[in-house]
């Protein structure tokens, strides 16, 4: 007879997107099993649909190897802290979101515990190689992942996998047309309008932002009418990039809580690598990808990482439709080039916008937490050895 509580449920985003991602599963579940009680990791998004945090993400964004080696005494005190609550409290299955330093060396204590493992968003095993997958067998009881390609791959060691689509496809929505856009921000028709995403940790704020700042100042030189907008991320403090403004003296407005319409009503948009690079395919807008971590941290990356392409739009369309920049490349006079390129030439420009209209296709249907929720809700009904 079973010991775990089948109203209990452990789940584990570490991120930014696992906490949005996480909510929408959350939501979808109480939905249909309004018994159903939530604890672990998550954001301000998962605790607001009733999940009791034991550990919010501001304190464990970390970016980088190097930065996680500093920060690693205190996530094992998480790990050790929540496993002992996990044992304490005997869930009947948990769900781990992505975040893989962590969720995958924890899937093993939960294996343990014989805790039964749902992972929802895949870790971007294709991206490591396949020992990382290889080393999924037999922690994971079933996959559900979010890229059409991941299904095979996982399968092919044997793993339980599920494609449900895409999430962002259901949340990715703005609230206001591109008349209310214009009006809310005084902007006029001739304007040109450049956003800014630079992440949702402060270490990519701190590293990436600088460079985008520069880039739009050379372009000013270039387009008079240009508007510079800066989309900021619920984990950033306002204060935090105000203050890193004042320090170069540009004059940009933030945007709080209307990222997707700054996505959809901007001419182009520079974008810090990550899952913004799907939102922005998913509402069609050209873009330009920038990444840039520390020294050790790139030499260590770039001798584990496989695949070709560093922006999520590119990977899923198989092939570089926008433009990347990464570490050196991530210069300001070329980015600036390259989006004064985009700007004026409609041809190219319009490439993009088709292309970016194909990799939204492949994402699938909406409706991924829904299905997400019904397998989860299949397992709390069957068996589970």
């Amino acid at each position: 007879m079973k010991m775990n509580d089948p109203r209990k449920i452990l789940i584990i985003a570490g991120e930014a997107s696992g906490d949005l991602h996480g909510s929408s599963l959350v939501r979808e579940l109480k939905k249909r099993s309004p018994h159903l009680r939530f604890f672990g990791i998550g954001g301000d998004k998962m605790r607001k649909e009733g999940v009791e945090l034991i550990f919010h993400i501001d304190k464990l964004s970390f970016m980088g190897f190097l930065e996680v080696i500093k920060n690693l005494s205190y996530i094992r005190r998480v790990s050790k802290t929540l496993v002992s609550i996990t044992q304490t409290r005997m869930p009947y299955l948990a769900i781990l979101i992505d975040y893989p330093g962590f969720n995958l060396r924890f899937a093993k204590k939960l294996k343990k515990l014989g805790i039964p493992v749902i992972y929802y968003i895949s870790p971007q095993v294709w991206a490591w190689g396949g020992d990382r997958v290889k080393r999924m067998q037999g922690l994971v009881n079933k996959m559900l992942v979010v890229f059409p390609f991941e299904e095979e791959i996982y399968r092919r060691v044997g793993i339980d996998c599920e494609f449900v689509g895409h999430p962002l496809l259901e949340v990715t929505r703005p609230i206001l047309s591109d008349v209310d856009f214009q009006n809310k921000f005084d902007l006029r028709k001739k304007d040109v309008v450049v956003g800014l995403l630079p992440g949702s940790r402060w270490q990519e704020v701190e590293k990436v932002l600088p460079i985008m700042l520069g880039a739009c100042d050379l372009l000013k030189t270039r387009i008079k009418n240009l508007k510079i907008f800066l989309g900021l991320a619920p984990t950033i403090k306002k204060e935090a990039v105000e203050n890193l403004l004042g320090q170069t003296g540009s004059q940009i407005r933030i945007m709080e809580s209307l990222t997707y319409d700054l996505m959809k009503h901007s001419d182009l948009l520079l974008i810090t690598s990550g899952s913004a690079t799907l939102e922005c395919a998913i509402l069609g807008t050209p873009f330009l990808v920038l990444y840039k971590t520390s020294f050790w941290t790139y030499l260590v990356a770039k001798s584990l990482i496989n695949i070709t392409h560093i922006a999520l739009a590119n990977v899923v369309a198989g092939k570089r439709i926008v433009p990347e920049f990464v570490q050196k490349k991530a210069d300001p006079h070329r980015i600036a080039e390259e989006m004064y390129d985009l700007l004026t030439d409609r041809e190219k420009y319009k490439s993009i916008q088709n292309e970016l209209k194909k990799v939204k296709e492949r994402l699938g249907e909406e409706g991924a937490s829904k299905r997400a929720a019904q397998i989860v809700l299949q397992m709390l009904s069957s068996d589970i050895n």
